[in-house]
């Protein structure tokens, strides 16, 4: 049940980027935390009014959660790789980027009408 959520201050970015990003993100996602991507969601929204350190240039918070735990060596090594992806594919600075990483119970996350605990 990996997810990874995307908000940003970028407006009206391209169809196709976003596909993009989200396809990417999957599979990193799903290869960081060494489960299939079949499990793996995705979101993204953009033109949330947002600041950081005071001003409105693009900025990015990114939501990571995960059945399991995460290490801090996995959560490192996703925040490199995600800030990087961001900067490549919305042009958001890796500094105005926060990333909330989250643990997640099997039995909090309901999936095809049951749970994973």
């Amino acid at each position: 049940m990996p997810l990874i959520k995307v908000q940003s201050s970028v407006s009206n970015p391209a169809p196709s980027l976003i596909e993009g990003l989200l396809k990417i993100l999957s599979g990193k996602l799903a290869q960081h935390v060494g489960k299939p991507e079949s499990y793996v969601m995705t979101a993204f929204e953009p033109n949330v009014a947002m600041t950081f350190g005071g001003t409105i240039e693009p900025t990015c918070y990114i939501e990571v959660k995960n059945i399991g735990t995460m290490s801090p060596a996995q959560t490192k090594a996703m925040s490199e790789d995600f800030c990087q992806v961001v900067s490549e594919k919305l042009s958001v600075s890796p500094n105005r980027v926060y990333i909330e990483f989250a643990d997640a119970k099997g039995s909090m996350w309901g999936w095809n009408s049951s749970t994973f605990g």
